[in-house]
């Protein structure tokens, strides 16, 4: 695994989890330029209802909604450079790894001038013009305007690893929330609504899925079951995933088969007498020319420090990490091999899991087979 594999996903390597009749990035010629899906016809539209005010709507009605240009102007000033993994609520695996580029939500809305009664605000984008289909997600005015020092905010992007984003990806221009799962990241953002709702009636809300919930720090197993000779060394590999609370390690657990196909009740005491290992975390690259983007120095991203150029934690929040466990001397047999995080709150996956619907977060299991 090389290092452009640890940070940077290609945008043809990212897992599509779009949906759509046809999919919005599918679409060719004059019915891409009615949706306003090339940088040339984009816009976004800033409006408010349910008795906010802003000083100055921007739409197209107006003539004055934000186009490509405007959005690449604020980013002379505000640009931000993170990288983020992005993950689905609902998919075990995470979907694919960038350096994303964009400008703070907060300053774009700054553009409508003085806000008055807002409490919520939606953003959607382009899905075929369909109500049906139109995906929207939202933030409360607070995680939008306010944040620790140092952390990231939500974010109006429209480049991805150096380029601008593909229509595969959500471009021309689509939403990131650092923390959040990806539906919150909505993809071909086209409007947003400042609003005085306070609950979040986003799209995945319907499904009962818990759309404030923060990304779960959690580890993933790569390719499928081993089958291996006796004395051979093994070697597994996988990925962790950091969200909101970071990194502390990543440690394994292999037991001999106990012949139920991987299931063990939450319950069962084998969880309590489990040994686990510590795996071996991937480091941060001494160079990283071979992990951004050409021309991106590591003191332009945000989690590096502006004058060592070194990653201020490692492994990074809301990134991936790569992890690897070597296991020698297995004797002849069966084995069930798992995975887990723990985090810098030393919870140990699949901790803390409330509700199910916060995101997939359960351990992982592969088979081992020596013959």
């Amino acid at each position: 695994m090389g290092q452009d594999r640890t940070f940077l996903t290609t945008p043809a390597q990212f897992r599509d989890v779009s949906r759509g009749t046809p999919r919005p990035h599918t679409l060719k010629g004059d019915d891409l330029v009615r949706a306003r899906l090339t940088p040339e016809t984009w816009r976004l539209e800033i409006m408010a209802e349910g008795g906010c005010t802003i000083a100055t709507p921007i739409t197209i009605e107006r003539k004055n909604a934000l186009d490509f240009a405007a959005i690449e102007k604020l980013g002379r000033t505000k640009n931000v450079k993170f990288l983020k993994a992005m993950q689905c609520l609902n998919i075990a695996q995470p979907l694919g790894q960038g350096l994303w580029e964009g400008v703070p939500l907060r300053d774009v809305l700054k553009l409508v001038g003085r806000m008055n009664n807002i409490r919520r605000i939606y953003y959607w984008g382009f899905h075929n013009n369909d109500p049906k289909q139109i995906f929207q997600s939202s933030l409360s005015y607070s995680q939008v305007m306010d944040c620790a020092p140092g952390e990231l905010v939500p974010l109006v992007c429209y480049r991805l690893n150096g380029q601008p984003i593909p229509l595969e990806r959500g471009g021309p221009v689509r939403m990131v929330v650092p923390w959040a799962h990806g539906f919150k990241s909505i993809k071909w953002l086209q409007r947003i609504m400042l609003t005085n709702e306070w609950r979040a009636l986003d799209t995945y809300a319907s499904g009962n899925n818990e759309v404030e919930s923060f990304l779960k720090t959690a580890a993933y197993i790569d390719g499928n079951d081993v089958t291996v000779r006796a004395g051979q060394a093994i070697t597994m590999t996988g990925t962790a995933m950091v969200g909101l609370p970071g990194l502390k390690r990543v440690e394994y657990w292999i037991r001999p088969d106990a012949g139920a196909h991987g299931r063990i009740d939450d319950d069962d005491p084998a969880w309590s007498n489990a040994r686990w290992v510590q795996c071996t975390i991937q480091p941060a690259p001494k160079e990283w020319g071979g992990a951004l983007p050409q021309g991106v120095m590591p003191r332009d991203v945000w989690g590096f420090d502006a004058k060592t150029g070194r990653p201020r934690e490692w492994p990074m929040r809301y990134s991936w990490a790569l992890w690897s466990a070597t296991i020698n001397n297995l004797a002849a047999g069966v084995y069930e091999f798992r995975v887990r995080t723990v985090d810098q709150n030393d919870f140990a996956q699949p901790e803390p899991r409330p509700y199910p619907k916060a995101g997939r977060n359960d351990i992982q299991y592969k088979g081992i087979t020596v013959t």
